[in-house]
């Protein structure tokens, strides 16, 4: 339901409405799976990131450590679950360490 423009909104509706008018939440999606991943891994984790990327429903995470990425992939359906929990929706379907 759209609202009229003369109705007033709060700042979080007002923002989600201009996100999707310009259709920028692939955007938001890729920044908010970075948050996400940073938070949950934590700085241990982080310091051997070297690169996130969301692409589709997958998400790539480049790690400099081949030891960390072995200790990781053990773990990756609970590292996608516990992701999407922190997104608030199914956002990650696959994860990809390298």
């Amino acid at each position: 339901m759209a609202k009229r423009k003369n109705e007033n909104l709060n700042m979080g509706d007002a923002l989600q409405e201009f996100i999707k008018a310009n259709k920028l939440q692939h955007g938001m999606d890729k920044v908010n799976a970075r948050e996400a991943w940073a938070k949950l891994m934590g700085n241990g984790v982080i310091n051997y990131t070297t690169a996130i990327e969301l692409r589709n429903e997958t998400l790539f995470v480049s790690l400099s450590s081949s030891v960390l990425r072995e200790e990781l992939s053990h773990g990756k359906t609970k590292i996608i679950n516990l992701l999407n929990e922190e997104l608030g929706r199914e956002m990650v379907k696959k994860l990809v360490l390298r």
